[in-house]
């Protein structure tokens, strides 16, 4: 699979660490950044790293900052991404069964790298479970 990352100062750790497991997993990453811990404007960097995934040139993506939650939102506001913010490995799994998330968006201030990383296999092997969500992810995009 091919993948997205990008992330702000406050994620770049999680980044660098995420991006090792998926290498080793023989996972495709295309890195947008940043590429250290000094102060960076967000979005920079997480809005074309979910324009790859909108485009079709990756097919999923992950985003990574203090809280996770800022990149969500730039995430999300590209359109065909369904960016979801998992702390648990039970919101990694509903995000793709329920939602058919196509960009996860991770916290590193808010969860240890041990429970991203296992965020990150969840989230990667589950499956969207398609019926009575589809409708539902057809009023999303409309």
């Amino acid at each position: 699979m091919k993948i997205s990352l990008g992330s702000d100062h406050a994620g770049f750790g999680y980044k660098e660490r995420v991006k090792a497991l998926l290498e080793s997993l023989g996972h495709e990453v295309r890195d947008f950044g940043t590429f250290s811990d000094e102060s960076v404007d967000y979005p920079a960097f997480i809005r074309p790293a979910a324009q790859a995934v909108a485009s079709g040139d990756c097919e999923r993506g992950i985003v990574f900052g203090g809280s996770g939650n800022g990149e969500a939102i730039v995430a999300n506001k590209v359109r065909g991404v369904r960016c979801t913010l998992c702390w648990s490995l039970d919101t990694a799994r509903w995000g793709r069964e329920h939602n058919d998330s196509n960009v996860l968006a991770l916290g590193q201030r808010t969860i240890s790298l041990e429970m991203a990383l296992d965020i990150v296999r969840i989230w990667l092997a589950t499956p969207f479970e398609g019926g009575r969500h589809v409708a539902r992810i057809n009023q999303i995009e409309q």
